[in-house]
Protein backbone atom coordinates (compact mmCIF):
# COMPACT_ATOMS: atom_id res chain seq x y z
CA UNK A 1 0.00 0.00 0.00
CA UNK A 2 2.15 3.04 -1.12
CA UNK A 3 2.33 6.29 0.43
CA UNK A 4 3.11 9.16 -2.50
CA UNK A 5 4.30 12.42 -1.83
CA UNK A 6 1.92 14.70 -3.99
CA UNK A 7 3.84 17.73 -3.28
CA UNK A 8 6.99 16.02 -5.20
CA UNK A 9 7.84 14.50 -7.89
CA UNK A 10 9.64 11.14 -7.86
CA UNK A 11 12.47 12.76 -10.54
CA UNK A 12 15.23 14.52 -8.94
CA UNK A 13 16.77 17.70 -10.10
CA UNK A 14 20.22 16.36 -12.81
CA UNK A 15 22.28 19.61 -11.29
CA UNK A 16 20.78 20.25 -7.55
CA UNK A 17 19.35 16.63 -7.27
CA UNK A 18 16.73 17.79 -4.93
CA UNK A 19 13.60 17.03 -5.90
CA UNK A 20 11.09 18.51 -8.28
CA UNK A 21 8.44 20.19 -6.94
CA UNK A 22 4.91 18.92 -8.50
CA UNK A 23 2.10 21.19 -9.79
CA UNK A 24 0.20 20.87 -6.87
CA UNK A 25 2.89 22.22 -4.46
CA UNK A 26 1.93 23.70 -1.36
CA UNK A 27 -1.56 23.16 -1.78
CA UNK A 28 -3.74 20.54 -0.13
CA UNK A 29 -3.02 17.54 1.75
CA UNK A 30 0.14 16.54 0.71
CA UNK A 31 0.48 12.33 1.80
CA UNK A 32 -2.09 10.51 0.05
CA UNK A 33 -2.30 6.49 0.84
CA UNK A 34 -3.17 4.31 -1.60
CA UNK A 35 -5.58 0.55 -0.60
CA UNK A 36 -7.98 -1.45 -1.02
CA UNK A 37 -10.81 -1.55 0.65
CA UNK A 38 -13.14 -5.02 2.09
CA UNK A 39 -14.60 -4.68 -1.26
CA UNK A 40 -11.21 -5.34 -2.73
CA UNK A 41 -11.88 -1.83 -4.38
CA UNK A 42 -9.07 0.82 -5.39
CA UNK A 43 -9.08 3.64 -2.49
CA UNK A 44 -7.17 6.54 -1.68
CA UNK A 45 -7.02 8.84 1.54
CA UNK A 46 -5.17 12.08 1.77
CA UNK A 47 -3.42 13.04 4.91
CA UNK A 48 -1.61 16.86 5.74
CA UNK A 49 1.27 15.08 7.94
CA UNK A 50 3.26 12.42 7.07
CA UNK A 51 2.94 9.96 10.69
CA UNK A 52 -0.73 10.17 10.31
CA UNK A 53 -0.39 8.58 6.72
CA UNK A 54 2.30 5.99 8.02
CA UNK A 55 0.17 4.84 10.78
CA UNK A 56 -2.87 4.44 8.71
CA UNK A 57 -1.19 2.63 6.24
CA UNK A 58 0.11 0.60 9.28
CA UNK A 59 -3.95 -0.21 9.81
CA UNK A 60 -4.28 -0.92 6.28
CA UNK A 61 -1.82 -3.93 6.52
CA UNK A 62 -2.64 -5.13 9.49
CA UNK A 63 -6.25 -5.17 8.90
CA UNK A 64 -7.11 -3.00 11.48
CA UNK A 65 -8.38 0.19 9.86
CA UNK A 66 -12.42 0.21 9.26
CA UNK A 67 -11.82 0.65 5.51
CA UNK A 68 -9.97 -2.64 4.70
CA UNK A 69 -11.84 -4.70 7.40
CA UNK A 70 -13.82 -7.41 5.93
CA UNK A 71 -17.29 -8.42 8.36
CA UNK A 72 -16.59 -10.99 10.31
CA UNK A 73 -20.02 -13.32 9.11
CA UNK A 74 -18.49 -12.78 5.15
CA UNK A 75 -15.27 -14.05 6.61
CA UNK A 76 -17.06 -16.88 8.17
CA UNK A 77 -19.87 -17.66 5.55
CA UNK A 78 -19.83 -20.82 3.87
CA UNK A 79 -20.56 -21.79 0.52
CA UNK A 80 -22.90 -24.33 1.60
CA UNK A 81 -24.49 -21.53 3.81
CA UNK A 82 -24.85 -18.90 0.96
CA UNK A 83 -25.71 -21.44 -1.81
CA UNK A 84 -28.75 -22.39 0.30
CA UNK A 85 -29.92 -18.76 0.51
CA UNK A 86 -28.93 -18.57 -3.11
CA UNK A 87 -31.10 -21.30 -4.04
CA UNK A 88 -34.13 -20.08 -1.74
CA UNK A 89 -34.54 -16.67 -2.82
CA UNK A 90 -34.57 -17.75 -6.45
CA UNK A 91 -36.73 -20.92 -6.84
CA UNK A 92 -40.19 -19.54 -6.71
CA UNK A 93 -39.11 -18.19 -10.25
CA UNK A 94 -37.98 -22.04 -11.36
CA UNK A 95 -39.85 -24.29 -13.83
CA UNK A 96 -40.41 -27.45 -12.32
CA UNK A 97 -37.53 -29.19 -13.81
CA UNK A 98 -35.44 -26.88 -12.54
CA UNK A 99 -36.40 -26.99 -8.95
CA UNK A 100 -35.45 -30.64 -9.28
CA UNK A 101 -32.10 -30.41 -11.29
CA UNK A 102 -30.71 -27.38 -9.41
CA UNK A 103 -30.77 -29.27 -6.11
CA UNK A 104 -29.67 -32.42 -6.71
CA UNK A 105 -26.53 -31.20 -8.84
CA UNK A 106 -25.67 -28.72 -5.49
CA UNK A 107 -26.41 -31.65 -3.53
CA UNK A 108 -24.19 -33.89 -5.91
CA UNK A 109 -21.20 -32.52 -7.14
CA UNK A 110 -20.59 -28.91 -5.78
CA UNK A 111 -21.56 -29.02 -1.66
CA UNK A 112 -19.04 -32.11 -1.50
CA UNK A 113 -16.49 -30.15 -2.94
CA UNK A 114 -17.23 -26.80 -1.32
CA UNK A 115 -19.55 -27.67 1.43
CA UNK A 116 -17.05 -26.57 4.55
CA UNK A 117 -15.17 -23.87 2.68
CA UNK A 118 -15.33 -20.69 3.39
CA UNK A 119 -16.99 -18.88 0.22
CA UNK A 120 -14.06 -16.18 0.20
CA UNK A 121 -11.31 -18.97 0.52
CA UNK A 122 -12.05 -20.40 -3.19
CA UNK A 123 -9.88 -19.47 -5.63
CA UNK A 124 -9.18 -20.14 -8.97
CA UNK A 125 -6.99 -23.16 -8.30
CA UNK A 126 -9.47 -25.22 -6.17
CA UNK A 127 -11.82 -24.49 -9.70
CA UNK A 128 -9.13 -25.86 -11.92
CA UNK A 129 -8.33 -29.04 -9.66
CA UNK A 130 -12.48 -29.36 -9.64
CA UNK A 131 -12.88 -29.89 -12.93
CA UNK A 132 -9.74 -31.68 -13.53
CA UNK A 133 -11.01 -34.44 -11.21
CA UNK A 134 -14.77 -34.56 -12.93
CA UNK A 135 -12.49 -35.23 -15.89
CA UNK A 136 -10.56 -37.70 -14.24
CA UNK A 137 -13.34 -39.50 -13.06
CA UNK A 138 -15.03 -39.55 -16.55
CA UNK A 139 -17.44 -36.97 -15.74
CA UNK A 140 -19.62 -36.37 -19.50
CA UNK A 141 -18.55 -32.96 -20.33
CA UNK A 142 -22.12 -31.56 -20.94
CA UNK A 143 -22.76 -32.81 -17.53
CA UNK A 144 -19.23 -30.72 -16.48
CA UNK A 145 -20.25 -27.97 -18.31
CA UNK A 146 -23.46 -27.84 -16.28
CA UNK A 147 -21.91 -27.79 -12.88
CA UNK A 148 -19.44 -25.27 -13.53
CA UNK A 149 -22.21 -23.33 -14.78
CA UNK A 150 -24.01 -23.60 -12.13
CA UNK A 151 -21.03 -22.87 -9.19
CA UNK A 152 -20.03 -19.28 -11.31
CA UNK A 153 -23.83 -18.27 -11.60
CA UNK A 154 -23.57 -18.65 -7.53
CA UNK A 155 -20.37 -16.99 -7.13
CA UNK A 156 -21.41 -14.28 -9.56
CA UNK A 157 -24.60 -14.06 -7.54
CA UNK A 158 -22.05 -13.76 -4.22
CA UNK A 159 -20.04 -10.98 -6.16
CA UNK A 160 -23.25 -8.40 -6.67
CA UNK A 161 -24.21 -9.07 -3.51
CA UNK A 162 -20.43 -8.02 -1.77
CA UNK A 163 -19.94 -11.51 0.12
CA UNK A 164 -16.75 -12.00 -2.49
CA UNK A 165 -14.39 -9.38 -4.23
CA UNK A 166 -14.33 -11.15 -7.29
CA UNK A 167 -15.60 -14.66 -9.08
CA UNK A 168 -12.65 -17.19 -9.76
CA UNK A 169 -14.51 -19.01 -12.13
CA UNK A 170 -13.90 -15.41 -14.69
CA UNK A 171 -10.40 -17.08 -14.67
CA UNK A 172 -11.00 -20.35 -16.24
CA UNK A 173 -11.25 -20.88 -20.20
CA UNK A 174 -13.99 -23.55 -20.54
CA UNK A 175 -13.88 -24.75 -23.84
CA UNK A 176 -9.83 -25.36 -22.97
CA UNK A 177 -10.86 -27.84 -20.05
CA UNK A 178 -13.49 -29.39 -21.71
CA UNK A 179 -10.92 -30.40 -24.46
CA UNK A 180 -9.07 -32.67 -21.89
CA UNK A 181 -6.56 -29.23 -20.96
CA UNK A 182 -5.33 -28.73 -24.52
CA UNK A 183 -2.23 -27.44 -22.93
CA UNK A 184 -1.55 -30.76 -20.90
CA UNK A 185 1.69 -32.40 -22.01
CA UNK A 186 0.27 -35.63 -23.96
CA UNK A 187 3.48 -37.52 -22.58
CA UNK A 188 6.01 -36.49 -19.31
CA UNK A 189 8.93 -38.84 -18.38
CA UNK A 190 9.52 -40.51 -14.87
CA UNK A 191 13.34 -39.86 -13.16
CA UNK A 192 14.43 -42.78 -14.50
CA UNK A 193 13.69 -42.43 -18.06
CA UNK A 194 15.24 -38.24 -17.55
CA UNK A 195 18.47 -40.49 -16.17
CA UNK A 196 18.76 -42.89 -18.94
CA UNK A 197 18.71 -40.22 -21.42
CA UNK A 198 21.43 -38.81 -19.88
CA UNK A 199 23.28 -41.67 -19.82
CA UNK A 200 23.24 -42.16 -23.81
CA UNK A 201 23.43 -38.58 -24.51
CA UNK A 202 27.40 -37.21 -25.49
CA UNK A 203 29.49 -35.60 -22.78
CA UNK A 204 29.41 -32.04 -24.82
CA UNK A 205 25.27 -32.32 -24.24
CA UNK A 206 24.96 -33.74 -20.50
CA UNK A 207 24.23 -30.58 -19.39
CA UNK A 208 21.80 -29.39 -21.81
CA UNK A 209 19.76 -32.34 -20.45
CA UNK A 210 20.57 -31.12 -17.11
CA UNK A 211 19.28 -27.36 -17.92
CA UNK A 212 15.92 -28.63 -19.34
CA UNK A 213 14.92 -31.78 -16.46
CA UNK A 214 16.76 -29.68 -13.80
CA UNK A 215 15.66 -26.09 -14.66
CA UNK A 216 13.04 -26.04 -16.96
CA UNK A 217 14.64 -24.22 -19.98
CA UNK A 218 13.12 -24.69 -23.69
CA UNK A 219 15.72 -25.92 -26.25
CA UNK A 220 16.50 -22.25 -27.74
CA UNK A 221 17.57 -20.66 -24.33
CA UNK A 222 19.41 -23.82 -23.68
CA UNK A 223 21.16 -23.57 -26.72
CA UNK A 224 21.46 -19.39 -26.20
CA UNK A 225 23.86 -20.27 -23.02
CA UNK A 226 26.80 -18.43 -22.68
CA UNK A 227 29.53 -18.27 -20.45
CA UNK A 228 29.66 -16.15 -17.24
CA UNK A 229 27.49 -14.14 -14.95
CA UNK A 230 25.59 -12.69 -17.71
CA UNK A 231 23.70 -16.20 -17.92
CA UNK A 232 25.08 -18.11 -14.97
CA UNK A 233 25.58 -16.47 -11.36
CA UNK A 234 27.07 -19.26 -9.36
CA UNK A 235 27.83 -17.50 -5.79
CA UNK A 236 24.64 -16.22 -5.75
CA UNK A 237 22.85 -19.52 -6.79
CA UNK A 238 20.66 -18.23 -9.57
CA UNK A 239 20.00 -18.76 -13.42
CA UNK A 240 19.24 -15.68 -15.46
CA UNK A 241 17.00 -16.87 -18.87
CA UNK A 242 17.80 -13.66 -21.01
CA UNK A 243 18.04 -14.61 -24.16
CA UNK A 244 17.52 -17.78 -26.84
CA UNK A 245 19.61 -18.91 -30.26
CA UNK A 246 17.93 -18.45 -33.35
CA UNK A 247 18.37 -18.99 -37.09
CA UNK A 248 17.42 -17.04 -39.63
CA UNK A 249 18.71 -16.57 -43.03
CA UNK A 250 16.90 -14.08 -44.69
CA UNK A 251 16.91 -11.49 -41.19
CA UNK A 252 20.27 -11.45 -39.32
CA UNK A 253 22.64 -14.08 -42.64
CA UNK A 254 22.36 -16.69 -39.76
CA UNK A 255 22.49 -17.08 -35.67
CA UNK A 256 21.33 -14.50 -33.65
CA UNK A 257 20.48 -13.89 -30.36
CA UNK A 258 16.84 -12.82 -28.86
CA UNK A 259 14.60 -12.71 -25.90
CA UNK A 260 12.91 -16.04 -24.54
CA UNK A 261 9.91 -16.91 -25.92
CA UNK A 262 6.77 -14.57 -25.19
CA UNK A 263 9.53 -12.17 -23.45
CA UNK A 264 9.54 -14.68 -20.69
CA UNK A 265 12.99 -13.69 -19.43
CA UNK A 266 13.98 -13.68 -15.44
CA UNK A 267 15.84 -15.06 -13.25
CA UNK A 268 15.43 -18.34 -11.27
CA UNK A 269 16.82 -20.42 -8.60
CA UNK A 270 20.40 -22.44 -9.47
CA UNK A 271 20.06 -25.84 -8.83
CA UNK A 272 22.90 -26.94 -7.36
CA UNK A 273 23.55 -30.06 -9.26
CA UNK A 274 22.70 -28.36 -12.61
CA UNK A 275 25.55 -25.83 -11.16
CA UNK A 276 27.42 -29.02 -10.86
CA UNK A 277 26.73 -30.05 -14.40
CA UNK A 278 27.43 -26.36 -16.10
CA UNK A 279 30.76 -25.88 -14.10
CA UNK A 280 32.23 -29.53 -15.30
CA UNK A 281 31.18 -28.84 -18.89
CA UNK A 282 32.93 -25.65 -18.88
CA UNK A 283 36.12 -27.11 -17.56
CA UNK A 284 36.04 -30.58 -19.68
CA UNK A 285 34.19 -29.25 -23.02
CA UNK A 286 34.42 -25.42 -22.93
CA UNK A 287 32.57 -22.68 -24.06
CA UNK A 288 33.21 -21.36 -27.88
CA UNK A 289 33.18 -17.49 -29.67
CA UNK A 290 30.88 -16.25 -31.60
CA UNK A 291 29.87 -12.78 -33.00
CA UNK A 292 26.69 -12.73 -32.93
CA UNK A 293 24.05 -10.42 -33.75
CA UNK A 294 22.20 -9.61 -30.28
CA UNK A 295 19.04 -8.36 -30.37
CA UNK A 296 17.66 -8.49 -26.86
CA UNK A 297 17.92 -4.81 -25.57
CA UNK A 298 15.48 -4.02 -28.40
CA UNK A 299 18.40 -2.74 -30.44
CA UNK A 300 20.94 -4.92 -33.28
CA UNK A 301 24.40 -4.63 -31.74
CA UNK A 302 27.21 -7.50 -32.86
CA UNK A 303 29.50 -8.62 -29.90
CA UNK A 304 31.49 -12.02 -28.93
CA UNK A 305 29.22 -14.34 -27.11
CA UNK A 306 31.29 -17.32 -25.63
CA UNK A 307 28.67 -20.33 -26.47
CA UNK A 308 28.23 -23.56 -24.26
CA UNK A 309 26.94 -25.97 -26.64
CA UNK A 310 28.11 -26.90 -30.00
CA UNK A 311 28.49 -29.47 -32.77
CA UNK A 312 31.55 -31.97 -32.01
CA UNK A 313 33.19 -29.64 -34.57
CA UNK A 314 32.54 -26.29 -32.82
CA UNK A 315 29.55 -25.41 -34.90
CA UNK A 316 26.39 -23.64 -34.03
CA UNK A 317 23.68 -25.91 -33.89
CA UNK A 318 20.67 -25.20 -35.87
CA UNK A 319 16.51 -26.58 -34.75
CA UNK A 320 17.32 -29.11 -37.75
CA UNK A 321 20.64 -30.45 -36.90
CA UNK A 322 19.45 -30.91 -33.17
CA UNK A 323 16.18 -32.78 -34.08
CA UNK A 324 18.59 -35.30 -35.70
CA UNK A 325 20.92 -35.94 -32.76
CA UNK A 326 17.99 -36.10 -30.94
CA UNK A 327 16.12 -38.81 -32.58
CA UNK A 328 19.06 -41.10 -32.13
CA UNK A 329 19.24 -40.27 -28.20
CA UNK A 330 15.95 -40.51 -28.00
CA UNK A 331 16.02 -44.12 -29.07
CA UNK A 332 19.04 -45.33 -27.30
CA UNK A 333 17.20 -44.08 -24.45
CA UNK A 334 14.24 -45.82 -25.13
CA UNK A 335 11.65 -42.66 -25.20
CA UNK A 336 8.53 -42.53 -27.08
CA UNK A 337 8.40 -39.89 -30.23
CA UNK A 338 6.51 -38.13 -28.21
CA UNK A 339 9.09 -37.24 -26.20
CA UNK A 340 11.09 -33.82 -27.17
CA UNK A 341 13.04 -31.62 -25.56
CA UNK A 342 10.32 -29.66 -24.35
CA UNK A 343 9.52 -32.72 -22.17
CA UNK A 344 12.40 -32.23 -19.83
CA UNK A 345 10.60 -28.81 -19.31
CA UNK A 346 7.09 -30.92 -18.81
CA UNK A 347 8.94 -33.16 -16.16
CA UNK A 348 10.97 -30.27 -14.34
CA UNK A 349 7.00 -28.26 -13.76
CA UNK A 350 5.17 -31.76 -12.79
CA UNK A 351 7.98 -32.67 -9.90
CA UNK A 352 7.65 -29.46 -8.44
CA UNK A 353 3.75 -29.34 -8.37
CA UNK A 354 3.37 -32.92 -7.50
CA UNK A 355 5.62 -32.42 -4.66
CA UNK A 356 3.27 -29.55 -3.07
CA UNK A 357 5.54 -26.65 -4.33
CA UNK A 358 2.57 -23.70 -4.78
CA UNK A 359 1.25 -23.53 -8.25
CA UNK A 360 2.19 -19.10 -7.97
CA UNK A 361 6.39 -20.85 -7.36
CA UNK A 362 6.18 -22.91 -10.62
CA UNK A 363 4.72 -19.88 -12.57
CA UNK A 364 7.82 -17.93 -11.23
CA UNK A 365 10.25 -20.57 -12.22
CA UNK A 366 8.51 -21.60 -16.20
CA UNK A 367 8.68 -17.47 -16.35
CA UNK A 368 4.70 -18.03 -17.67
CA UNK A 369 2.78 -14.91 -18.68
CA UNK A 370 0.26 -15.36 -15.94
CA UNK A 371 -0.98 -18.05 -13.54
CA UNK A 372 -3.77 -19.68 -15.20
CA UNK A 373 -1.11 -21.08 -18.24
CA UNK A 374 0.29 -22.74 -15.54
CA UNK A 375 -2.37 -24.37 -13.43
CA UNK A 376 -4.15 -25.17 -17.23
CA UNK A 377 -1.10 -26.66 -18.65
CA UNK A 378 -0.12 -28.99 -15.32
CA UNK A 379 -3.15 -29.09 -13.58
CA UNK A 380 -3.54 -32.69 -13.31
CA UNK A 381 -0.84 -33.10 -10.70
CA UNK A 382 -2.08 -30.92 -8.40
CA UNK A 383 -1.32 -33.00 -4.70
CA UNK A 384 -5.01 -34.25 -4.62
CA UNK A 385 -5.97 -32.75 -0.96
CA UNK A 386 -9.61 -34.98 -0.42
CA UNK A 387 -11.60 -34.01 2.70
CA UNK A 388 -11.76 -37.19 5.35
CA UNK A 389 -14.88 -38.79 4.98
CA UNK A 390 -16.95 -38.89 7.99
CA UNK A 391 -14.95 -35.85 9.69
CA UNK A 392 -17.60 -34.18 11.23
CA UNK A 393 -20.40 -37.02 11.82
CA UNK A 394 -17.69 -38.98 14.27
CA UNK A 395 -16.78 -35.37 15.80
CA UNK A 396 -20.55 -35.24 16.67
CA UNK A 397 -20.88 -38.33 18.14
CA UNK A 398 -17.87 -38.12 20.12
CA UNK A 399 -19.63 -34.90 21.48
CA UNK A 400 -22.79 -36.03 21.89
CA UNK A 401 -21.42 -38.79 24.30
CA UNK A 402 -19.49 -36.48 26.41
CA UNK A 403 -22.80 -34.52 26.58
CA UNK A 404 -24.42 -36.91 27.69
CA UNK A 405 -21.91 -38.25 30.30
CA UNK A 406 -22.99 -37.43 34.31
CA UNK A 407 -21.38 -34.70 35.96
CA UNK A 408 -18.78 -35.23 38.72
CA UNK A 409 -20.53 -35.69 42.05
CA UNK A 410 -23.73 -36.17 41.04
CA UNK A 411 -25.87 -39.35 41.43
CA UNK A 412 -26.37 -40.77 37.71
CA UNK A 413 -30.03 -41.73 39.11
Amino acid sequence: MPIDDLWFLKERDSETKKPIPSKRHGRGRRWRVRYSDADNQDREKLFHLKRDADAFDLQCRSGAAPEVRVRREAVQLTFADYAQRWRESRESGWATETRRRIPQNLRKHLLPVFSDRTIRSINLTDVLAWLSRLLDDGTPKSSVSLYFGLFKTIMNAAVIDKVIPDNPCNGVKLAQILRGLSRAPKWVPSGDQVLKLVEVVPRRFRAAIWLGAGEGLRLGEVLGMEAGSRCADYDRAELHVVQQLRHSPEHFGGFYLSTPKSGSTGTVDLDAVVAEELAAHVSEVGPVEFELPDITSGERLTRSVAVLFTSSRGKLLTDTYWSELWADWREAAGWPKEGTFHSLRHFFATTLMSNGVEPQEVQKALRHANLRITLETYVHWLPKKDRPRGLVGDLLRKADGKRREPSTGQDPT
